[in-house]
């Protein structure tokens, strides 16, 4: 079997490249500049494609629960999933925001500030990937499912009391990607400081 047909392994066998995970992963990608086709269009504040747009952003984010829960269900882990996987995750949040922005429906440093801590946690993965590996943590799953509902409601053309409630969820969102970023400061020091005692400088 040729290497390109498989990246990863499970319970001994080999895992094909091409499998159910991986597709929803793929499918979640492809569904990004769909996203963003409806979200714009009609001058981007036409109600009924703005229903369109929260329609596809929750299709895309109802597959990110379901690839993940397959790929460790039935042992469909790959190294392209692992790679593809939280791409997407931050192609459809990251277009959705900076798609708000544009069209003012969302102040942008609140864009700015989730957009720096996710990019800043994946460099301080790479920073400390030789003395081990930053686990997901639990915060950082609710950050995301927070951050999710707060995009779902801005994209609704809500009004009055709803569009309250949409800007303190997504408040919260903020709050919780600024305190999940900074655990993940935590973690690296943490990690970077206990290689340096189990290996101390000669």
């Amino acid at each position: 079997m040729p290497a390109a047909d498989v990246t990863g392994t499970a319970h001994g066998h080999r895992v094909p490249l091409l499998n159910i995970a991986n597709v929803l992963t793929v499918l979640r990608i492809v569904l990004v500049p769909v996203f963003l086709l409806a979200l714009f269009a009609g001058g981007g504040h036409d109600t009924a494609w703005r229903i369109a747009a929260t329609a596809v952003f929750a299709l895309a984010a109802i597959t990110d629960r379901i690839d993940g829960q397959l790929a460790r269900k039935y042992g469909l882990v790959t190294d392209f999933g692992k790679l593809a996987d939280p791409i997407a995750d931050k192609a459809l949040i990251g277009a959705a925001l900076v798609g708000l922005s544009i069209l003012g429906d969302l102040s942008w440093w609140v864009t700015a500030v989730i957009a720096a801590r996710e990019i800043g946690v994946t460099l301080l993965r790479f920073a400390v990937l030789r003395h081990g590996v930053i686990p997901a943590s639990r915060g950082g799953k609710v950050k995301t499912l927070v951050q999710t509902l707060a995009i779902g409601l801005y994209l609704l053309p809500l009004s009055g009391a709803w569009a309250t409630v949409a800007a303190v969820v997504m408040g919260a969102a903020v709050i919780l990607t600024v305190v999940t970023g900074l655990d993940y400061v935590v973690q690296a020091v943490r990690l970077r400081a206990g290689v340096h005692a189990h290996h101390p400088a000669r």
